[in-house]
């Protein structure tokens, strides 16, 4: 696979963000559908299907950062 080029900068705010979505987000996702579950037929509970839409959102860039940073080639922009 193609090297990312990084700065050192921009590798700890995918990092900063990664975290955010691992720790805070998920969780909180995860906590929505459990609420909207309890709200009966999942056909037709919009806030279950949007929770689920979050989900779907948050795991793709969960994915895609972790691909860049696996891929990161830290570059040194003061040369």
């Amino acid at each position: 696979m193609n090297r990312v080029p990084l700065t050192v900068k921009g590798a700890e705010k995918l990092r900063a963000e990664l975290d955010e979505l691992k720790n805070v987000k998920r969780p909180q996702i995860i906590e929505a559908i459990a609420t909207a579950r309890a709200h009966g037929d999942l056909k037709e509970n919009a806030e279950y299907h949007a929770a689920r839409e979050q989900q779907s959102f948050a795991e793709g860039r969960i994915k895609e950062i972790e691909g860049k940073l696996s891929n990161a080639e830290i570059i040194d922009v003061t040369k």
